[in-house]
């Protein structure tokens, strides 16, 4: 039986029995992005949700909010950012399952797959945190790492893709 570290890529020798679980984190990225990164929680918390037209609540009850002395400027400030980090990680979402296909079909190795997808994983919970809560500029870059990290995986396996189906010819 395979070590979890081997099944998630992260073993420095390719093992061929370990199995393919871009599906796995397909379905665990797609929770964090559409649900757990969902400003929806934060603008309930703060009474600021409206359902009839939830992309506009933050923008025409935000500052009134504020202005009223009902949530502080610091709060809608993090409501902003995670909604940006929400928008962002859907966007960012549909880059991470081209990759992991184009990986599955042309037959990358599943020890390398599994491992982008494990830093892709990683670097995508860390993005969201780095997002909401880092208010400092000088922190702000953990983010824009967490954010290369994550586009470097993509990039990582829809080159292998292209190496193995080039080569196939």
């Amino acid at each position: 039986m395979a070590t979890l570290a081997g099944a998630l890529g992260l073993t420095s020798t390719a093992n061929p029995l370990v199995g393919n679980y871009a599906a796995h984190h397909a379905i665990f990225n797609f929770v964090l992005a559409y649900m757990a990164l969902s400003a929806r929680t934060l603008k309930q918390k703060y009474k600021l949700d409206h359902n009839v037209n939830p992309r506009e609540d933050v923008a025409r009850f935000g500052e009134k909010a504020v202005q009223d002395g009902k949530i502080t400027r610091e709060q809608l400030n993090m409501v902003k950012r995670n909604e940006a980090a929400h928008a962002n990680s859907m966007e960012h979402y549909t880059v991470f399952v081209a990759s992991i296909l184009f990986a599955t079909v042309a037959k990358v190795p599943n020890s390398s797959i599994n491992r982008a997808c494990t830093i892709y994983s990683v670097s995508r919970v860390a993005y969201g945190l780095a997002y909401i809560y880092i208010t400092k500029y000088k922190w702000s870059y953990v983010r824009s790492t967490a954010w290369w990290s994550s586009n470097f995986c993509c990039f990582y396996l829809l080159w292998q893709s292209a190496q193995r189906l080039s080569s196939s010819i």
